[in-house]
């Protein structure tokens, strides 16, 4: 079942740094099995109170597979390059299979 790296990106401090790490990024994430769905587009809030300002969405295979790149060796030096360039959330959440039917 697919799953979905989910990132809010709500403060950019070190603009260069950051530049960098969008960069590079893209290779290591395909190169684990991830594509981009969204990567920082227009977001329009439709209800509540959450204001994304940079919202990027990445589709795995699964979960296992996401966190697999999070914690691989090739993403650990570029999330030391983002260190604190940004601060963000990070969070992974499974996909569904078949239609939702609750």
């Amino acid at each position: 079942m697919s799953a979905y790296l989910i990132v809010d990106v709500t403060r950019i401090e070190d603009e260069d740094r950051y530049a960098r790490y969008r960069r590079e990024v893209p290779e290591n994430i395909a190169a684990a099995g991830g594509r981009y769905l969204a990567r920082g587009g227009a977001v329009e809030v439709l209800d509540g109170t959450w204001r994304p300002s940079r919202l990027i969405v990445v589709e795995y295979p699964d979960v296992a597979t996401a966190v697999a790149w999070w914690h691989s060796p090739g993403y650990a030096a570029l999330r030391q390059l983002r260190g604190d360039a940004i601060a963000a959330n990070f969070v992974v959440v499974d996909g569904v299979t078949g239609p939702v039917t609750r």
